[in-house]
């Protein structure tokens, strides 16, 4: 009888050990991302055009002193933006868009791997043939911006000169770009785009500098 008896006390202290409010327990530590956009924000893409070559843009948005320390974490309402212990919400009075197209080398471009024995390269005419759009994305809402102000414009020899003539090289170029842009007021959640599309309005490339 004693057995059993403390058999069944022990049966009931473990029901009630498992019964015990799950909230009583502490909570796991949620992991959460935190971006850090010293220096500005990144862009890079390929782009392609058609029966020509591919090109790749690489460049970022910068602002004197406004992305130092600044970080991105994600919420559940959402990500939030920090200077150390102040709150960032929106992009200072103008932002600086610099970047640059070259031709892009990968084997993975569609135009290499339909041709390989005729690689295409990225020319002076095929360049001028493009028309370069910069959009401000909110949401689902693209509105082009009007004012961006053209800074600086170059573009210069991969290869020098005399080294591609000597070795019966095609003209290897980069196009370097430098725009200011006014985004007093605008959202930091918001996003700078910037399209190439040819005359009829075909997309050669799009990218986003996003936080």
């Amino acid at each position: 009888m004693c057995f059993r008896g403390n058999a069944a006390v022990r049966m009931v202290l473990t029901i009630a050990l498992l019964c015990l409010p799950l909230r009583c327990l502490p909570s796991p530590p949620r992991d959460k991302n935190i971006w850090n956009y010293d220096g500005g924000v990144s862009l890079i893409t390929n782009g392609s055009i058609p029966d020509g070559p591919c090109f790749r843009i690489s460049g970022r948005v910068t602002a004197p002193g406004f992305f130092d320390n600044l970080k991105g974490i994600d919420t559940e309402k959402g990500a939030i933006f920090r200077r150390g212990a102040e709150g960032v919400t929106s992009f200072p009075d103008k932002v600086v868009l610099t970047f640059i197209v070259r031709h892009h080398y990968d084997q993975t471009c569609p135009q290499r791997m339909e041709n390989t024995g005729s690689p295409k390269y990225l020319t002076r005419a095929a360049m001028r043939s493009l028309e370069l759009y910069v959009d401000c994305e909110h949401g689902v809402e693209i509105r082009p911006i009007a004012n961006a102000e053209s800074k600086y414009f170059s573009v210069d020899p991969i290869i020098p000169y005399a080294v591609a003539r000597a070795h019966d090289l095609p003209e290897r170029l980069q196009w370097s770009y430098e725009y200011a842009i006014p985004s007093a007021g605008v959202p930091l959640t918001d996003s700078l785009v910037l399209v190439l599309r040819t005359p009829d309005g075909h997309i050669v490339a799009r990218v986003a500098a996003r936080l």
